[in-house]
């Protein structure tokens, strides 16, 4: 088993990520060998890489000689770009920064394989959807193997005891969800005869999250959408996404959601919720758990929750906006320099495609069996020792291809329900369709015109501006250079039809 190169990235600060070595793990062997080792340029969401005999299971079981080098999540951008910028790369690289502008015009520049003419040729990689080959898509080609991820995981949580208290029924629209929003704040869902609870519990990245989900069941698009001449347009220039928002400052103006919404930071709103002071959540499915786990042996550890993922509005079909760009988190993108050939290209997809395999996926998610998990009779992954599968397990988990392989069952039966209507979420999901689209004014100012809109936001909802305020936010935005990235991007989508 190769060692992990973890030291060059300590050791060799300043200098190019392959390594101090080797260069990057380029094709080994003389011509007409088969190329048996893969070096591998990953991103590590955790203190520290994994020890233990993980990558020697997964080298047995793909034949595959894997020499990693991992990449700490809070300097991969400089080191990515730097690596971009000299070639300096390896055989696979994960790119999951999908808007950095460096990575998606070296995806473009034509250094890396274009890899959808032999997604075909295997069996995982030709099962990917078309809706995440669409979103990984940059000028028409697909830059690398996608990340694949749930494309929808949002939907509406709401507090099951305090509707029963109310005797309320489970709301399926959203005029019923604003009566339950109203009788959680007016009423006494919690039976304690104070007046100390409100409906919505919203946080201060309500513009990106929660209000944007939200705008979603009104018919508005996820963050651009195509009109009926085949324009590409910011979604907060739609009139459902205006509706949406007089909607929500509806709830806002009513003291049916938390006052402090603007400010409030995530944690903050979990604590809020899991000291039972608001009963409604525009989040993650996934996220109730957190709220049920952190209740534990306080007054609200009976709390019981509802999650919503059918919630519609008016004639508005059912709909969800995807929250995970398109239910692709970047690319494993793998460069000609250092895979010169369409036969090492195979072998690498290949190897990417074994992956997918049920035998690496549990590898990369729960360890090694008797070492890090044993199976109950209930079929439940049990943890043997956290703190050897956190050092040992863990940091694979976000370099895994494909996080849709098997969903494994949990002992805690809400965390089974938000994997069930997770995959419900993948038909109704809305994706962004500018996502594999180019703009050069998007690339260089996207990221300071959106503030203004997002300022004018919380201005309208706490009531500093009405909707024409929001509206000259617009004509502001356009004039900056909205206008340029809506032409640059309708140009390239017209090329593209």
């Amino acid at each position: 088993m190769k060692k992990l190169k973890v030291a060059s990235l300590l050791l060799c600060a300043g200098l190019f990520l392959a390594g101090c070595g080797d260069g990057g793990g380029s094709s080994e062997g003389t011509e007409g060998e088969t190329k048996s080792s893969i070096s591998w340029m990953a991103m590590l969401h955790t203190a520290s890489p994994p020890s233990g005999d993980v990558t020697q299971k997964l080298e047995e079981y793909t034949g595959i000689e894997i020499d990693f080098t991992w990449v700490p999540d809070a300097s991969k951008t400089e080191r990515l770009n730097a690596a971009l910028a000299s070639n300096s790369l390896a055989d696979i690289v994960s790119l999951t920064e999908i808007n950095n502008t460096t990575v998606r015009s070296s995806l473009a520049s034509g250094m890396f394989w274009d890899v959808e003419p032999y997604l075909e040729e295997f069996p995982n990689l030709a099962e990917i959807s078309e809706d995440r080959l669409e979103s990984s898509r940059i000028d028409g080609h697909i830059y690398g193997v996608p990340f694949l991820k749930p494309i929808a995981r949002y939907g509406v949580l709401v507090r099951k005891d305090w509707l029963d208290n109310l005797g309320l029924d489970v709301p399926s629209t959203l005029e019923e969800l604003a009566a339950v929003a109203q009788a959680f704040t007016e009423g006494d869902p919690d039976g304690n005869g104070v007046d100390d609870t409100v409906g919505f519990v919203e946080r201060d990245e309500s513009f990106n999250v929660g209000f944007r989900s939200l705008s979603g069941y009104f018919g508005a698009d996820n963050w651009f959408t195509i009109t009926d001449d085949d324009e590409v347009m910011p979604s907060f220039m739609q009139p459902e996404y205006k509706e949406a928002m007089e909607w929500f400052r509806n709830i806002y103006d009513n003291g049916w959601m938390n006052s402090d919404f603007a400010v409030m930071a995530k944690n903050d709103q979990k604590n809020y919720i899991v000291q039972g002071r608001g009963g409604i959540v525009l989040s993650g499915l996934q996220e109730v758990r957190n709220y049920i786990d952190d209740a534990a042996g306080t007054a609200e550890e009976h709390m019981e929750w509802v999650l919503i993922n059918d919630i519609v509005h008016e004639n508005v079909e059912r709909r969800i906006l995807s929250d995970t760009n398109g239910g692709m988190g970047g690319w494993l993108a793998i460069p000609k320099n250092n895979v010169e050939t369409e036969e090492d290209l195979r072998v690498v997809l290949k190897f990417i495609n074994d992956l997918m395999d049920e035998e690496p996926f549990t590898l990369m998610t729960q360890g090694i069996e008797g070492v890090h998990y044993e199976i109950d009779d209930e079929g439940v992954y049990v943890r043997l020792d956290d703190t050897k599968w956190q050092q040992e397990v863990q940091p694979f988990s976000s370099s895994r291809p494909s996080e849709l392989v098997t969903v494994f069952p949990s002992s805690n039966p809400y965390v089974n329900l938000a994997n069930e209507k997770i995959r419900e979420n993948e038909e109704f999901a809305v994706i962004n369709p500018a996502q594999s689209l180019t703009s050069e004014t998007y690339d260089r100012s996207w990221s300071s015109l959106i503030e203004g809109i997002s300022d004018a936001y919380y201005q309208y909802m706490t009531g500093e501006i009405e909707i024409d305020g929001f509206d000259t936010a617009i004509e502001t935005f356009l004039r900056n250079g909205g206008q340029q990235i809506i032409d640059e991007f309708t140009e390239d989508y017209r090329s593209q039809q």
